[in-house]
């Protein structure tokens, strides 16, 4: 039997096809038989069921069905702190009436349950209104100006079709999560498994409170006390910042008198100074800091946790099965999440605004009770770490970035012998100019540059600096280097803070920051790649999406 839908004006039937054998055409209706193998002459037999006033009773039904949301203010204490008293209760009174206002709109009920956090529920029938004005509240927030430097934002997470209104709320938490994870400024919609995003548009504010700093700094040294074997572990082709901050925990595992492994390639380019470094200071030691997969695998047991540096999608780290393989797992990571992220950590420290994940493990340094002595070259990797993802302290450096970088001065780190270790060849130098020579400007705000490096040795990294460079080309928005290397397309996006090149990497399954991510693109040749690139910048910038 098969079974199809069908629309006939306007009436809706489902319609259910049976095969019917007879042997002869004399055969009476109640002789023929439905097929079942059977040899003989085939009748098909169509059952028409007018099921249009039933779908119309679900569908009323599953627009009047309640959906849970939850409003975020993200930079209370931000906004607040600067400004006088007498203005502080006038921005949070627009903020609350222009929340309010909007939600009533929406025939929503909405009530506030802390002084920065809201509780809504409405008509599933609304939700479609909300998404096609891609969350307009998010806009009229952060255009409240009544003398306040910073301008307040909201994060958002709407849940939907989970089944009961429990399971709705729980859904909404979940998206909430999302959105604060990734920065922010967002509303997150989550129906069932799919999950939808909107916004994004700022920077995420520092924090300028360390409490939280301090509180996953105990939970970690508290459970890295409880197991013998600490396995580090952080991205496929590390950089500095992700050996950086293995390092630092490295040191505070060993300070914990712990076995600890840190699962890297460590004969990446990119890294290359950092482990000679580490391999001359550790001339006299016969133990091998870098364990490979297979030897993790061979040395995890029972007493093993895992600490994630610098990443927290599962496929884009060093061994995926270790993460499968270990039950006590922690993340420590400044990028913004996506919708695959570790779920099962038992500690996760995922902060967007920090300039980089040494910048995080240094605050988390300094709260331990029995302070590490880092040594030279870890305090080098973890300040080199900090220095190339803020490109030289002028992306995404905060008040805490300079603050991390001071404390790893003290530690040993030492500015001139980074500079040395991070100088380029001239080949390298030669490429990323003929690379930033042969930029395309697209739709007078974009620049886009093609670059083989099959036999380039760390052409990543030599992509990477030339679409930073490209950003010091006045007028542009955002700056794409796609570099061949391998039978895979990667590709480097930049911005200043005018655009968000995360969510235009996230339509290729990659992400990053908000001025600073990356994707990687498979069976497509470059000149492909480039095209499939200019074709989504147009069609965002269309949408309004950027």
């Amino acid at each position: 039997m098969k079974e199809y839908c069908i629309t006939h004006e306007e009436h809706k039937y489902h319609v259910e096809c049976r095969n019917m054998v007879f042997k002869n055409l004399e055969q009476t209706e109640g002789e023929i038989q439905e097929d079942k193998e059977t040899q003989g002459d085939i009748l098909q037999v169509f059952y028409f069921f007018d099921e249009t006033q039933l779908i119309g009773y679900k569908e009323e039904s599953r627009k009047k069905s309640l959906v849970a949301g939850l409003i975020y203010i993200d930079n209370y204490e931000e906004v607040l702190e600067n400004m006088e008293e007498v203005r502080q209760s006038l921005l949070l009174a627009l903020v609350e009436r222009k929340i309010m206002k909007y939600m009533q709109g929406l025939d929503a009920i909405i009530k506030g349950f802390e002084k920065d956090k809201f509780l809504f529920v409405f008509e599933e029938e609304k939700l479609e209104q909300l998404m096609e004005s891609k969350f307009s509240i998010l806009d009229e927030v952060r255009l409240i100006n009544i003398g306040n430097e910073l301008s307040m934002t909201l994060s958002i997470g709407v849940g939907v079709n989970g089944g009961s209104y429990t399971e709705n709320y729980e859904s909404a938490r979940v998206a909430m999560d999302l959105a604060l994870g990734r920065g922010g400024d967002q509303a997150v919609v989550r129906d069932g498994d799919a999950i939808s995003y909107y916004g994004g548009k700022t920077q995420k504010v520092e924090k300028s409170t360390r409490v939280k700093a301090r509180v996953k700094a105990h939970a970690l040294r508290e459970i890295m006390l409880t197991h013998d074997k600490i396995f580090v572990m952080g991205h496929k082709n590390p950089d500095a910042d992700c050996v950086g901050a293995a390092l630092g925990i490295y040191r505070l595992s060993k300070a914990l008198n712990k076995s600890t492994y840190i699962v890297m390639d460590k004969d990446c380019p990119a890294i290359e100074p950092i482990v000679d470094g580490i391999y001359r200071e550790r001339a006299d030691e016969e133990e091998d800091i870098f364990v490979t997969n297979e030897e993790a695998m061979l040395l995890k047991d029972k007493s093993a946790m895992l600490i994630v540096v610098d990443v927290n999608v599962p496929a884009m780290t060093e061994c995926p099965e270790l993460l499968k393989s270990i039950s006590t797992i922690v993340v420590l990571d400044h990028h913004r999440q996506s919708n695959e992220t570790i779920k099962n950590a038992v500690v996760s420290y995922v902060e967007p605004y920090a300039s980089s994940t040494c910048e995080m493990v240094a605050e988390i340094l300094q709260y331990i009770v029995d302070k590490p002595k880092l040594k030279n070259i870890e305090a080098d990797a973890m300040y080199s770490g900090i220095l190339v993802d803020t490109d030289n302290f002028v992306i995404k450096a905060g008040v805490r970035t300079f603050e991390a970088a001071a404390y790893l001065r003290r530690a040993g780190a030492d500015v001139t012998r980074v500079r040395k270790m991070f100088r380029e060849d001239m080949e390298h130098c030669r490429i990323r100019t003929a690379i930033i020579n042969k930029a395309e400007i697209y739709m007078d705000e974009f620049a886009i540059s093609t670059f083989d490096g099959e036999n380039v040795s760390g052409a990543t990294v030599v992509g990477a600096k030339a679409a930073n460079a490209l950003l010091n080309i006045q007028g542009i928005r955002g700056s794409f280097v796609l570099t061949a290397l391998q039978d895979c397309i990667y590709v480097s996006a930049r911005s200043i803070d005018e655009l968000n090149v995360q969510v235009i990497m996230e339509k290729f399954g990659g992400g990053g920051h908000l001025t600073m991510a990356a994707a990687q693109l498979k069976d497509v040749s470059l000149s492909d790649a480039a095209e499939m690139l200019k074709h989504t910048l147009r069609k965002m910038h269309e949408d309004g999406d950027i």
